[in-house]
């Protein structure tokens, strides 16, 4: 190319609103290009497809999305990829905030719906609280046999209730049945004696 295109260059630049890199100048109307020293004849020349803005160049994401893919299914995670130490990475903090917030979230939805009082919530509270309960599943376990041995006393109390009631009315019957006894006796003796007479 025997002509310097520079100020065309610059042009086309200020008008395709892009860096002069990105600039393509057809190297066969070199003679017609040169001739253009303002921003309209360089409209002109784009118009007619001799300037043309060259694309953008590309940057494939495909290997990170393959390498983000094999992550998630735990690949690439072994000790010679790990930087930080094992707290770092996971603090036993954050697990246990996790975890707290997980069980309590459930004892209060059990605490709305009713399935549980608000004594055994309060209990359960303290005791995941305490480390009690090491996840969801467990507390669960441990509500569902509270709960059977809670329904198994309060069975056996009626039982015993009952039992208590029919015995006490059974005392009552054979103490008015003794005390009916012991008063005709007391009759028969008074008569008894009124014949002696």
């Amino acid at each position: 190319m025997g002509v310097a295109l520079l100020l065309q260059k610059r042009l086309a630049a200020s008008v395709l609103k892009c860096g002069k890199r990105k600039i393509w100048l057809d190297p066969n109307e070199v003679n017609e290009i040169s001739m253009a020293n303002s921003r309209q004849n360089i409209r002109k020349l784009v118009k007619d497809g001799f300037v043309i803005k060259k694309p953008a160049k590309v940057h494939s994401r495909f290997r990170a999305n393959e390498w983000a893919a094999a992550k998630r299914k735990g690949r690439h995670t072994g000790h010679g990829k790990r930087k930080g130490a094992k707290e770092a990475r996971m603090p036993v903090k954050v697990l246990w905030i996790r975890r707290m917030r997980v069980l309590r979230r459930l004892l209060s939805k059990y605490r709305e719906s009713k399935k549980i009082d608000k004594h055994l919530y309060h209990t359960l509270y303290l005791k995941a609280k305490g480390n009690e309960f090491k996840n969801k599943r467990v507390l669960m376990e441990y509500i569902h046999k509270a709960k059977k041995e809670k329904l198994l006393e309060k069975t056996l109390s009626d039982q015993a209730e009952a039992r208590r009631a029919k015995n006490k009315a059974a005392r009552e019957r054979k103490s008015e049945a003794a005390a009916l006894k012991s008063g005709k006796k007391q009759d028969e003796a008074k008569a008894e004696e009124a014949d002696a007479e």
